[in-house]
């Protein structure tokens, strides 16, 4: 209970919420993990009773958006967006002009109707190659990739687990639910403007780097990788400084790991010793040299079983959801379970100096794999690795490809008819793609992001502790003297941009359902309706153009476009102004500012 606050309850949930999202700013803890953690603060100071928490699961957004997740995986399992890829780049033929076009139209239209994660992971190679045949850097191409998925997510209900969040919080605060195609108008004017600044402005801006993959030995980034000194060896008895390839290579030593024990600190006194790893810091062309020449064996693992004949090197992306993250490498057995090997591995923008069976890989993280093709085909689809080489080879069950559609066609249509609630429809085309053989059991469950549900639970359930203990009433008296001087066009701009620089900050889902209540309150007091500013909530939540982290399919194009941190602000920041002009115009002309509330 909380009565022992009295007057107080409001603004302590008013200074956790601050320090919750500070912490989600840091970055030091998963986002789900702090809004869990949040959730047990609220209860033990009784802002949040059980029964409150409770209540957030049965809001319908979590429900609805695990099951677009398992329908977009039955898409993707049955290689039904990768083909329709093929067949637009066979009919735009050599045209560089309609090839590049017509992909990205495609990933709008995609992304508008299925989780545009899952679209990004399988366009990559395809933009990359596409990129090598155009004799173009993939940096011209990948980043207005994500940016098409996320314009085109905006432009139906269902196109992002954002637009279905911001429709459970505007239910929770009382307001009727959004149709499927409601957003589309304003969506379809965000994606439009974008896709001309991508094609006038952004080339422009974008970097001209030409490493088109980290195989290639160009570029500068710069891998953290092992090496093992056999028995034998001739680096045996040796220091350091006196290791002839460490001298004449571009290669930094940063540490010396002998039985689990590391040597950093003695590191120029030391003699070396057989089964000693050296941690190496380098660029991609002296792993493989190194890799090659044999006079220390390379990897998180001994490479001597890997059969040279089948072995090949891959690099892949560790991708937002990734079953490996979170814990060191070592801990997964990736050479027992799948027979494959982690070489390398490069942080994009951040510094690594363990040795490659400690670290904890991040999404976003590019990984240099050896084993046999299928083996390492397997490993990405069952640990969330996106792998750049060409995605021919992957065993789609093409046959059932129509039926897939068929189920994500039915959802949408029935939706739009109101035959019935969204929720409703999304669990039918779940049970159609998982009794069909679209997709096993197994895979259905593997698709779901469970820390994206964790986390707007958790959320939902922080959104009801500020309700009950009276915060957003607070928020709404703090702004009340802007309230009556400001038009109602500025308000709605504020709440816009308000939403907008907190999500390239904070997780999206977690921003748009702690701002959603406010901003319908925000409109309520002004006398205004609440729907619009809903809908200004929902597209700056999802228009995250400016960092490489504020969307995770900026993240996954992070690595393989081998982009800077400050790409991404030159170019994102004036699209992010640019959506917020469309979206500011184009919103009061469909939901009047002034309707009836």
């Amino acid at each position: 209970m909380i009565e022992w606050l009295g007057p107080n309850a409001g603004w302590l949930a008013l200074v956790l919420l601050g320090v919750m999202l500070a912490v989600f700013a840091s970055e030091r803890f998963p986002p789900e993990m702090v809004a869990i953690g949040a959730v047990a603060v609220f209860l033990v100071l009784g802002l949040l009773d059980s029964a409150s928490m409770v209540g957030a699961l049965a809001n319908a957004a979590p429900l609805t958006i695990a099951c677009m997740f398992v329908i977009s995986a039955a898409l993707v399992r049955t290689g039904a967006i990768l083909e329709v890829s093929r067949f637009i780049q066979r009919k735009a033929g050599s045209s560089r002009l309609l090839v590049i076009g017509s992909t990205f139209l495609l990933t709008v239209v995609v992304s508008a109707f299925m989780n545009n994660i899952p679209v990004v992971m399988i366009l990559i190679p395809v933009i990359t190659g596409i990129a090598r045949d155009l004799n173009l850097a993939p940096s011209k191409l990948l980043m207005p990739l994500s940016y098409c998925a996320i314009m085109g997510g905006t432009c139906t209900l269902i196109g992002t687990s954002t637009n279905l969040v911001v429709d459970g919080a505007a239910r929770q605060a009382g307001l009727e639910p959004f149709g499927i195609f409601e957003m589309s108008a304003v969506g379809l004017a965000v994606a439009a403007t974008g896709m001309v600044y991508l094609a006038v402005v952004a080339p422009r801006l974008l970097p001209d780097r030409k490493d088109f993959s980290l195989l290639d030995g160009a570029g500068e980034s710069r891998f953290i990788t092992d090496a093992r000194i056999p028995e034998g060896s001739s680096l045996i008895g040796r220091r350091p400084d006196d290791v002839p390839f460490l001298k004449l290579r571009d290669l930094r030593l940063l540490d010396v790991v002998r039985n689990s024990q590391t040597l950093r600190h003695d590191i120029d006194q030391i003699e070396l010793q057989a089964g000693d790893r050296l941690v190496l810091e380098s660029p991609m062309s002296e792993v493989l040299s190194l890799h090659r020449d044999g006079e220390v064996r390379v990897g998180s693992e001994d490479l001597e079983d890997v059969s040279e004949s089948r072995a090949v090197l891959v690099e892949a992306v560790v991708g937002p959801g990734s079953r490996l993250t979170g814990a060191p490498l070592k801990s997964y057995r990736l050479r027992r379970r799948f027979g494959v090997y982690v070489v390398a591995v490069h942080r994009h923008g951040g510094e690594i100096s363990e040795h490659v069976g400690r670290i904890r890989l991040n999404p976003g993280d590019s990984v240099l794999l050896e084993g046999s093709p299928e083996d390492i085909e397997r490993m990405s689809r069952e640990l969330g690795l996106v792998d750049l080489a060409r995605p021919e080879d992957q065993a789609f069950r093409r046959e059932r490809a129509p039926i897939a559609i068929a189920a994500l066609v039915g959802v949408v249509v029935l939706a739009a008819l109101n035959i019935m609630p969204i929720v409703g429809l999304a669990v039918i085309g779940v049970a159609v793609v998982l009794f069909s053989g679209c997709l096993d059991p197994e895979e259905a469950f593997d698709s779901i992001d469970w820390r994206i549900l964790a986390l707007i639970v958790a959320m939902l359930a922080i959104g009801a502790a500020l309700d009950r203990t009276g915060s957003i009433d607070l928020l709404v008296e703090a702004a009340r003297p802007l309230l009556t001087i400001a038009p109602p066009i500025i308000l709605l701009a504020l709440v816009y941009a308000v939403t907008s620089f907190l999500t390239e900050t904070v997780t999206n889902n977690a921003v748009a359902i702690v701002i959603t209540p406010v901003a319908a309150a925000l409109a309520i007091a002004a006398g205004l309706d609440p729907r619009p500013f809903v809908v200004a909530v929902m597209f700056a939540a999802s228009a995250s153009f400016a960092t490489p982290i504020g969307y995770q399919t900026n993240t996954l194009v992070y690595g393989p476009g081998h982009y800077r941190f400050m790409d991404f602000v030159k170019i994102g920041v004036p699209l992010n102004v640019i959506m917020l002009i469309v979206a500011v115009v184009m919103i009061p002309l469909i939901w009047p500012l002034e309707g009836a509330n």
